[in-house]
């Protein structure tokens, strides 16, 4: 065993450039590896993780059904026709959850539901000075609110309890802030309803989630000053749940569906963009990944297959002299073998470094997030993935020449001379 890995490393010593390039290919191969899936894994963990700190794991609100046929329906057999309605106007209906405090009771005593919060949403257009914003208002109660989402982890003052206070106080998201042109807290601005009445409120703190579409839309007010400005009294439209397993949200929605008759959309269903993008993300990394993986071991082919054919003779002596098919198939496997495993500890090396040195690099960085940086998952698993990739490329790469060299015979390589 010993001296079949004397050889390999020699054979491979004695061509120095290429073996170096091919544990260059190696090494970049790995290290994409581990610094892309951090960068990717990094930002998704972190767009999952605010996302569902601010919006609760299970959405439950009722599903609007805007059947354009529902009149023909009643009239004609569906079965026997078929319908085309134009210009069908919308059923009014009030889209309401009309026994929400019989559902909260319901699901307060549920083991795994841990935090229930009812919400009143609707819009209005929101007024400083002379500036115009369209704005999400969102009606809480600041108490449950803080129980199901972790609501004050993203205040800049925490001062949620003062919504509660006096019910003329909102919060609003600092990129909408922003917008208006409001640097601190205490001003006043003005909410005009859907039905044209203007309501002025005050401004105690700001909401900075990190993620932009939130920050720059929302507005959150106590729940019943927002059923006056909405003219809704007693009125709720959505129930956000926490619940003990997030990854059970969607049998958990089921169940509620069932339950109250009402849609129940779990995290998974309503950020399901998101997860396709991502998704897309993880096969862009991989593919990148794959293709430099793939031309380092034909690197690792290249160098092993013109060893097999440089050292013709010295496959033929060894042969002569009792080595089996088996230890020159060892022999030459083991080059690769070798040029996986060092390229592979190089390239776990180089990827810890580079993603030691992005953690110190400030930027910032705006888009569907806003960070200050760049956000990584740290996690041993990509670097043992990256090590296991490079190991079986290479041994992969290894097996043909490997293979061809223990079927080379002896006595035609001393006749041709080589």
């Amino acid at each position: 065993m010993i001296h079949n890995i004397f050889i390999s490393s020699k054979f491979l010593i004695e061509r120095k450039r290429q073996t170096a390039v091919a544990l260059l290919g190696v090494a970049i191969g790995v290290s994409a590896f581990i610094v892309m899936t951090s960068l990717m894994r990094g930002f998704q963990k972190y767009f999952i993780k605010q996302a569902l700190n601010i919006n609760g794991h299970i959405n439950l609100k009722v599903e609007e059904n805007n059947d354009e046929l529902r009149i023909v329906k009643k009239a004609f057999n569906p079965e026997k026709y078929l319908f085309v309605v134009l210009g069908s106007k919308p059923k009014e209906k009030k889209y309401k959850i009309s026994n929400y405090k019989q559902i909260i009771k319901m699901y307060s005593s549920n083991p795994e539901i841990i935090g229930i919060s009812p919400h009143l949403l609707g819009t209005g257009m929101v007024v400083y000075g002379t500036k115009e914003k369209n704005a999400s208002l969102i009606g809480i109660y600041p108490e449950l609110e803080n129980k199901t989402v972790s609501f004050k982890e993203y205040l800049k003052s925490g001062k949620l309890s003062q919504l509660e206070a006096d019910k003329n106080n909102i919060i609003i998201g600092i990129k909408l802030a922003d917008d208006l042109g409001i640097k601190e807290p205490g001003k006043k601005i003005s909410i005009v309803s859907p039905s044209g009445n203007i309501y002025t409120l005050k401004v105690i703190d700001f909401l900075n989630t990190g993620i932009t579409e939130i920050d720059k839309t929302r507005i959150y007010i106590h729940i019943k000053k927002l059923q006056t400005i909405l003219e809704k009294p007693g009125q709720v439209n959505e129930i956000i749940f926490k619940i003990k397993h997030p990854e059970d949200a969607v049998s958990v929605a089921k169940q509620i569906s069932l339950q109250t008759g009402y849609k129940a959309e779990s995290w998974q269903e309503a950020f399901r963009n998101f997860l396709s993008l991502f998704r897309m993300q993880n096969y862009i990394t991989y593919i990148i990944v794959f293709s430099i993986l793939v031309v380092s071991a034909f690197g690792i082919f290249n160098i092993i297959m013109m060893t097999v054919l440089e050292k013709k003779k010295d496959i033929a002596i060894l042969k002569a002299i009792g080595y089996s098919n088996i230890d020159i198939i060892f022999i030459f496997t083991m080059q690769g073998l070798i040029i996986g495993i060092i390229g592979g500890i190089i390239g776990n090396i180089l990827g810890f470094y580079i993603l030691e040195w992005l953690e110190t690099v400030k930027i910032e960085v705006e888009g569907i997030i806003r960070v200050k940086g760049f956000i990584l998952d740290r996690n041993i698993l990509y670097h043992l993935f990256g090590f296991i990739f490079a190991f079986v490329f290479s041994l992969l790469a290894a097996f043909y020449p490997s293979y061809r060299a223990s079927k080379l015979y002896p006595v035609d390589i001393f006749r041709t001379g080589g």
